[in-house]
């Protein structure tokens, strides 16, 4: 595998070809790339919702109104979509249970390697909660190096994708009755097949060179 040429290959599709559909086999390996992406001290601040059915693609295209009305039809073409959601805050329910999975996996040699390890990640939830008090904003970072890891899986399978920040959040949270389940949306991103109509399959990639935005040192 070349992973130049994945990044060359990749863009944004703007249409969709609403008969074609990704593989449960496929689909099963962009779930597991995003439960396993990282996030700071492995804090996990996040959910995904996976639409896959007509309805479900129709919920998620509510927040797709007014002003974001032109990012519908990529809502409802497009094989599948995914909803990555932020947690409201990381309280202590959530911060237990990241640290008992983790102990279950085999993380932890001993009792004090797992309290360390929750210590330290408690420090840094208190210390954006508290002293920064720019949770949401951190939140939102882990959520956007999942995007990274999403897009990049979906070209390694020949998966076309379209991330969207152009829509209505409380719209879409609301449709999906985010907030009774602590949530709030973030991201969406249409995955599928191009249609014939999409222009931006024609185009070429553009990006500056790599003089301009890489220096070695």
């Amino acid at each position: 595998m070349n992973v130049a040429d994945i990044a060359r290959r990749r863009y944004t599709t703007k249409a969709f070809d609403a008969s074609r559909k990704i593989s449960d086999a496929d689909m099963a390996q962009i779930s597991e790339v995003l439960r396993c992406a990282p996030s700071s001290v492995n804090s996990q601040p996040w959910h995904f919702i996976i639409a896959a059915s007509e309805a479900g693609k129709a919920q998620v295209a509510q927040g797709m109104q007014g002003t974001f009305a032109y990012n519908a039809p990529k809502v409802n073409n497009a094989s599948h979509v995914v909803v990555l959601c932020a947690r409201e805050t990381l309280d202590d329910a959530h911060l237990s249970a990241v640290v008992g999975t983790e102990d279950a996996d085999g993380r932890f040699a001993t009792p004090d390697a797992r309290a360390t390890q929750d210590k330290t990640r408690r420090f840094y939830v208190n210390l954006h909660q508290n002293e920064w008090q720019d949770e949401q904003l951190w939140m939102d970072k882990q959520v956007y190096i999942v995007l990274g890891s999403l897009l990049f899986a979906a070209g390694a399978l020949n998966i076309d994708a379209c991330p969207m920040e152009g829509f209505d959040a409380a719209a879409l949270d609301a449709a999906l009755d985010l907030k009774a389940r602590g949530l709030r949306s973030v991201l969406v991103v249409a995955l599928g097949y191009r249609s014939a109509e999409d222009f931006n399959a024609k185009l070429p990639k553009s990006r500056l060179p790599a003089a301009a935005v890489i220096s070695e040192i």
